[in-house]
């Protein structure tokens, strides 16, 4: 069975999106955006680790200014990478923002996103806004979802499943969103996933964040296993110019769980930075 499949009614989910496809080149590998355009400042969002663009769809629709998703390597319609590491993916998002020319984008990141957002920071100073990033890592315990678990969901995708399967392991989310999972998931693959699992226990999130320039803000589920009480609190502390938002009622996946505040709190950071 090909490790990556992308269906027919998967690729017609496309017609639907307010958004054009863009194109760019990282070193050798070919990606793929989606870019909602309109007005104001640029808003480069990365997606989690089994999120292609789309799946970011129901949130770029709501944000203010010109947002791009990107389908990270190895999802979505994104070549796969030898690599994929947290420089890897840093260095895509920096090919995204050179290739498309964007002037002083914000970077919004979910989850893995979020720790690509924190780390292209630290190489070209840019404001962002890191929504759960993982911050598991060495001496700081597993990551909360197993990589056995993203594999089963992964050979349930590949062997074709739909919203009523998605709906078990996530019961909160909106169903076109579990339904849109249940198509696209299988395009993520299974090295990509495998590797960046790696990373959320080897990497420590706490090495790159006291580096994040202003202005930064870290958005959390109240009710996360990624982003406990205690990680926002050190946090706070490591890097104090920081604003934390605690979303309630969500866990890690804060925009499926709490869409309504979710992204009402995404966007009121947005439009601070961008009045």
């Amino acid at each position: 069975m090909p490790d990556r499949v992308l269906t027919q009614p998967a690729l017609a989910d496309l017609a639907s999106v307010p958004a054009t496809s863009r194109w760019l080149t990282s070193g050798s590998l070919r990606l793929h955006a989606l870019d909602y355009g309109g007005d104001g400042a640029p808003v480069v969002v990365l997606p989690g680790i089994t999120s292609p663009a789309i799946a970011m769809d129901f949130v770029a629709r709501e944000l203010p200014g010109r947002p791009i998703v990107l389908d990270v390597r190895g999802r979505g319609l994104s070549d796969d990478g030898p690599s994929y590491t947290l420089d890897d993916y840093a260095a895509d998002t920096l090919a995204l923002i050179d290739a498309l020319d964007l002037k002083d984008p914000v970077l919004l990141g979910h989850s893995m996103g979020a720790r690509i957002a924190a780390v292209t920071a630290t190489r070209v100073s840019l404001p962002t806004v890191l929504v759960d990033p993982p911050m598991s890592g060495p001496a700081r315990g597993p990551y909360p979802t197993t990589l056995a678990a993203f594999q089963r969901q992964l050979e349930q995708a590949r062997r074709g499943t739909d919203a009523d399967e998605v709906a078990e392991s996530w019961p909160r989310w909106p169903r076109r969103e579990q339904d849109l999972r249940a198509r696209w998931l299988a395009s993520c693959g299974a090295e990509a996933v495998a590797a960046t699992h790696r990373g959320f226990e080897s990497e420590d999130f706490f090495e790159v964040w006291p580096r994040v320039p202003a202005p930064a803000t870290l958005i959390h589920g109240a009710d996360s296993p990624v982003v406990t009480a205690a990680g926002a609190a050190e946090a706070a502390r490591a890097n104090p110019a920081a604003r934390l938002i605690e979303v309630p009622r969500a866990g890690h996946m804060v925009f499926w769980d709490n869409p309504q505040a979710a992204i009402a709190a995404v966007r009121d950071v947005l439009g601070d930075l961008m009045s």
